[in-house]
């Protein structure tokens, strides 16, 4: 980050806060609705369809709702890994058999997160997966995605490829979360597909 405010860093800053103001003013009527076309749309991705474990994440506040699509997964007999949020954001993770394998954990003053209870698989975990299912506030016509900046994600990404394992990477979003483009930094990795309650899209 330059030390005029300006930057990858400060642009992302800005966009982010553009973004959750968005997601802010959504009804429950608006997330009930989104999140049925999102798991509709995201269980017709041929990713999905052959995967046999998959990591997705318990969405929270006005994210694009996840319940109905791990419900479906699960339902389809696909191992789901779910995220355990750990004190220096890195993520353990853990197996979803179904609403009643998860646990409100507290972070601290920061927030509430639904995680998975049952025993903890390491942070390697993730290296299993066939499909990662990223959570996001953006994407852009190259397949870079905006996190929310905890940098959770860009460890698992960074511990994917040291892994060498090769799993799709899908971010989910709203439909005005597809943006011409985000500021992006040399470790960012491009996912390769987007579903939103309008459809999938692909990147190249």
């Amino acid at each position: 980050m330059s030390h005029d405010g300006t930057g990858p860093d400060s642009d992302k800053h800005m966009l982010r806060r553009e973004l959750l103001s968005v997601r802010n003013r959504l009804t429950t009527d608006d997330l009930r609705a989104t999140a049925a076309a999102l798991a509709e749309h995201a269980l017709e991705l041929p990713e999905l369809a052959h995967a046999r474990t998959v990591a997705a994440y318990v969405s929270v506040g006005g994210e694009p709702g996840t319940p109905a699509l791990l419900d479906a997964l699960h339902a389809r007999g696909v191992r789901v890994l779910l995220p355990a949020l750990l004190p220096d954001n890195d993520l353990d993770w853990g197996a979803y058999t179904g609403e009643g394998s998860l646990a409100r954990v507290r972070h601290g003053g920061r927030m509430t997160l639904l995680e998975p209870a049952g025993e903890r698989l390491g942070v390697d975990a993730v290296s299993e997966a066939d499909v990662v299912l990223l959570p996001g506030l953006a994407v852009d016509a190259r397949g870079m995605r905006l996190g929310r900046g905890g940098g959770s994600y860009d460890r698992v990404l960074a511990r994917l490829d040291a892994a060498g394992a090769r799993p799709a990477l899908v971010v989910l979003l709203y439909d005005t979360e597809v943006v011409p483009r985000v500021p992006a930094e040399p470790h960012d990795r491009p996912v390769q597909a987007v579903v939103t309650p309008s459809g999938v899209r692909r990147f190249t």
